[in-house]
């Protein structure tokens, strides 16, 4: 469990990392599309950071940190990559990812 907790705290940490990054050096370098889709990364990595902490109540914790975590890699990861660099190559596994989120908050029920 502990381990989830220093994941959690990793993850939120680059997340306020990156957000501020997004702020104060992307903005006025990308288009509005670009900014956007920044602002959803770092919007989604911030909130399922903040879930990992949750998942130590789920049934299955480990299960529920993997779901969110590989969320915020396969989601958040290439928002910021396509944001960044403006390659589009791996934005198609933003669907992935947020299935993946969806299976995290579901395995709360498990």
């Amino acid at each position: 469990m502990a381990a989830i907790i220093r994941l959690a705290g990793l993850s939120g940490a680059s997340a306020v990392i990156l957000g501020a990054y997004g702020s104060h050096v992307l903005r006025d370098q990308v288009d509005e599309h670009r900014k956007k889709a920044f602002d959803t990364g770092s919007r989604y990595h911030l909130l399922h950071s903040v879930a990992l902490l949750g998942a130590r109540q789920a049934r299955h914790p480990l299960l529920t940190a993997l779901l969110f975590s590989a969320g915020i890699i396969l989601f958040c990861g290439p928002c910021y990559h396509y944001s960044i660099t403006g390659e589009e190559k791996l934005r198609k596994f933003t669907p992935t990812g947020g299935i993946l989120f969806i299976l995290g908050w579901l395995s709360f029920i498990l």
